[in-house]
């Protein structure tokens, strides 16, 4: 699905309460698609979905968004694909499995990091209820950010010079 494929940027970059709501308005969003398909559809479906219902509410939506990789000041397109970004702000990740594995949240982890984004969405439709498919994670939040304040049992996972913390 290569529709809308790039995205215009925004002015500025997103508060953590603007990160809070629009992570918020993703779940909503998502929730009310699984409630229409339920489980067991191929991701694509769910994307195609999701991408519409966002942007019935308002949000500006890239999907299948190309990123990067910056090597030695070169920018090499090595194939990544963000599934969505919402407001140029929160990387989605969906799947359409029987159980999230390491390797998706070590997916979701390795595209904030690479794209400097602090939050990301891994959104996992082949559940039967969503909300046990919904894992939150953040790019080097820092200490007094609201979303630390409100964060459940946090999980950090040590990348490279930083921390990349997920719950």
């Amino acid at each position: 699905m290569n529709q809308n494929a790039s995205q215009s940027p925004r002015p500025s970059a997103p508060s953590a309460v603007n990160l809070n709501e629009i992570s918020g308005a993703i779940v909503d969003a998502a929730m009310k698609v699984h409630i229409a398909l339920g489980p067991g559809l191929l991701e694509s479906a769910y994307e195609g979905c999701l991408a519409h219902e966002l942007r019935k509410r308002g949000h500006a939506v890239g999907v299948q968004v190309a990123l990067p990789v910056i090597y030695d000041g070169v920018r090499i397109d090595v194939g990544y694909r963000l599934d969505l970004l919402v407001e140029d702000a929160v990387i989605v990740e969906l799947k359409s499995v029987d159980k999230l594995a390491p390797i998706h949240e070590a997916q979701l982890l390795t595209y904030l990091k690479l794209s400097g984004k602090k939050v990301g969405l891994l959104i996992n439709f082949n559940v039967l209820h969503l909300k046990d498919g919904i894992k939150r994670m953040v790019n080097n939040l820092p200490e007094d950010s609201p979303q630390r304040a409100q964060r459940g049992a946090e999980k950090t996972v040590e990348e490279g010079n930083g921390s990349i913390r997920g719950f």
